[in-house]
């Protein structure tokens, strides 16, 4: 996963988080970012400080975050938690289950897995909602 910070063309500053460089760009040129203050979907990269790991505390250090950012995040951490805790995980298979229980074809519940971006778009496109969850540097080792 990777980090931006975005500004909208009303100059609100907000984050987001994407697979790559190329999931942002596919997503803003479809206009999938939006503004989370104004809904403006003309978004582009803010220029952000560069994080620091130290291998004694194996902490991320975001030279310049602010105490905002550091409580966003943390609730981010907390989200994400929450739904893997009251959530089925179906692996693979994410898509197929969700399509599933939006066409009530089984009874509903949580889930979170992974999806291919194609399988994201038809999703989308058949009016599935979904959200991606953020997977954090720790969630990795």
């Amino acid at each position: 996963m990777i980090h931006f910070t975005l500004l909208c063309d009303q100059e609100h500053e907000f984050e987001g988080w994407f697979r790559n460089n190329e999931d942002y760009e596919s997503q803003t040129a479809r206009n999938l970012v939006s503004c989370p203050v104004c809904g403006s979907p003309k978004v582009g990269k803010a220029l952000m400080a560069p994080s620091v790991s130290t291998s004694r505390t194996k902490e991320k250090i975001a030279v310049g975050m602010g105490e905002a950012e550091r409580k966003l995040i943390e609730q981010m951490r907390e989200l994400s938690q929450k739904v893997r805790e009251n959530a089925d995980y179906v692996g693979d298979k994410f898509a197929e289950e969700a399509r599933k229980i939006h066409f009530g074809e089984t009874d509903p519940r949580g889930i979170y897995g992974e999806a291919t971006r194609e399988e994201v778009t038809s999703l989308v496109e058949d009016g599935v909602e979904i959200m991606p969850l953020p997977v954090f540097p720790e969630d990795r080792n």
